[in-house]
């Protein structure tokens, strides 16, 4: 019986559900009753957060985003537990890595296409069949960014990726529309998670998030994100914009963008005056 009612619950896949925006909304999910499904290359920070869920109501699966195959075999064996379920992928796997382009290396530009572009089709892909089985009211739902609104100085791979994730919800939400699929997007400013610890490439050593802070910039706590997600998933908006900065973002995107390119010609000036380390 107890099988029968796990078989019977709602299913969620989430990508980068070892820690951050990816462990909130597994919480936030799993709150409701959901079943949970964890995809990372960091095992340790999934079983972090599986201590944090109710007892055998989510799975773990190493997942590299980047690799078609794995993605199919992951769906594959979570949708296993799941009676084939799957009513939500939330494709949330990204890096946040940045810095002017002539600092980064053709490795760092290349993992951060693959990670935040590529790895988003390839989900979208290997997790169509499975929503078009739970739909309607099945759902792809998008990590992008706030960078998507208007590109900033040295933010130009990151911003063009999140930018690329935009454009996909909107398009795939016209293609999918028919089958009961709906596409979101999570459109947040700076979240405080652990990956703000670390430094924006290989050229520098101070944390990303020190930069955010001496801007002077607010971050949006990950539960705010959580319950976005769940927003998303449950109303009709395409885009989530999330926290303070990223409305602001979107305002004078439309209606004063010159305002964001002088400010984008003040933080490359900026960044210029400080030697890497």
């Amino acid at each position: 019986m107890a099988q029968d009612r796990v078989q019977a619950a709602k299913a969620i896949f989430i990508t980068g559900g070892a820690s951050g925006i990816g462990r909130a909304i597994a919480i936030r999910y799993a709150s409701e009753g959901w079943l949970v499904g964890l995809g990372d290359v960091n095992t340790a920070g999934m079983a972090e957060t599986q201590a944090l869920l109710p007892e055998g109501r989510s799975h773990a699966f190493r997942l590299d985003v980047t690799d078609a195959a794995q993605w199919q075999d992951v769906l594959a064996a979570f949708t296993g537990h799941t009676g084939g379920r799957l009513d939500v992928l939330a494709n949330n796997a990204g890096l946040p890595s940045g810095g002017p382009l002539a600092e980064l290396t053709l490795e760092e530009l290349d993992a951060l296409i693959d990670v935040n572009l590529r790895g988003v089709f390839y989900g979208a892909k290997a997790a169509y069949p499975f929503l078009k089985a739970a739909a309607p009211g099945s759902c792809l739902l998008n990590t992008a960014s706030a960078a998507a609104f208007y590109g900033m100085a040295n933010q130009s791979i990151y911003g063009a990726t999140k930018a690329g994730v935009r454009s996909m919800t909107e398009s795939l939400e016209a293609e999918w529309a028919d089958e009961g699929i709906k596409v979101r997007s999570l459109m947040p400013s700076f979240i405080d998670t652990p990956l703000l610890q670390n430094p924006p490439n290989r050229s520098r050593n101070s944390p990303i998030r020190d930069a955010v802070v001496a801007a002077g910039l607010e971050f949006t706590p990950v539960e705010v994100v959580a319950d976005e997600a769940w927003r998303a998933v449950h109303e009709s908006p395409i885009h989530r914009v999330i926290g303070k900065s990223a409305r602001r973002i979107k305002r004078v995107a439309k209606w004063a963008p010159q305002y964001l390119r002088r400010r984008a010609r003040m933080l490359a000036d900026a960044h210029n005056a400080a030697e890497p380390d």
